[in-house]
């Protein structure tokens, strides 16, 4: 199964819980921070072990934007990893009133603002 890494913003954490349960419910090790971050764990330590680890990252694009600090970190090092040839695959969801970044405007997404099931279907499937 899939090692998922999610990066999201903490403003759309409702939603994000829900896909991380059902990407979990599908049998794939999701890395999500709530999960994931202990009180007394170093936070850039564990982010990075997820990060190393992770054979897919789901890029939770929201209205807010996907340029935090914390956000931009994750992606960029997930594509710089893709790019420098480690098996590592950007996942682009968008939520309600999004849009990916323009260097992932290449990459197919899917839309969970408009569809939610479809768009979580079509996600576990590229997952496979």
């Amino acid at each position: 199964m899939a090692r998922v890494f999610i990066s999201y913003r903490r403003s759309d954490l409702p939603e994000i819980e829900r896909l991380a349960d059902e990407i979990r419910a599908a049998g794939h090790n999701v890395w999500f921070d709530e999960w994931e971050i202990r009180l007394g764990d170093s936070i850039v330590q564990r982010m990075e072990e997820g990060l190393e680890s992770a054979t897919h990252l789901v890029l939770c694009c929201s209205a807010a934007g996907v340029n935090t600090r914390w956000m931009s970190r994750e992606w960029m090092s997930a594509l710089a990893r893709q790019l420098n040839g480690v098996g590592v695959r950007v996942l682009p969801v968008l939520l309600a009133g999004s849009a990916p970044p323009a260097i992932l405007a290449d990459l197919r997404y899917v839309d969970l603002g408009r569809d939610w099931s479809t768009g979580v279907h079509e996600l576990l499937r590229a997952l496979r």
